[in-house]
């Protein structure tokens, strides 16, 4: 499985942003993914995460509900995971990553539940 991260940027506070994650490979499908973001000097932190095939199962982190939506995309070749930012605030900028895990009816918010990482991209929002 191969993921693909892109769509990052700089933005005001109060802008948004679209990140898209590709995944593709062996029975993408099965996987749920989710993004992650990890700012200077901390922790890498989960931000949303969405369920295998149709994407009827969400879960967000508390920091961001209300203000970002995940979404996927399903086609023959692979998965676009969406990652809608609206309302940012500074304490938004991070390097933000996806991953993804073999959906097991559980949504999970540890990194170490994700056994395929993309590289991040960066968000930057300006005050």
């Amino acid at each position: 499985v191969q993921l693909q991260a892109s769509g990052g940027g700089l933005v005001q506070a109060g802008g948004s942003l679209r990140l898209s994650c590709a995944v593709s490979g062996s029975t993408f499908s099965r996987y749920a993914v989710a993004w992650f973001r990890q700012a200077p000097g901390k922790e890498r932190e989960f931000v949303a995460a969405i369920s295998s095939w149709s994407g009827t199962s969400t879960y967000y982190a508390d920091s961001v509900k209300g203000r970002f939506t995940i979404s996927r995309d399903n086609s023959e070749d692979t998965v676009e995971v969406e990652l809608q930012m609206d309302s940012l605030k500074p304490e938004d900028t991070a390097v933000y990553y996806c991953g993804a895990q073999v959906y097991n009816n559980r949504l999970y918010s540890e990194e170490q539940s994700y056994d395929y990482w993309g590289q991040g991209t960066l968000v930057t929002v300006s005050s």
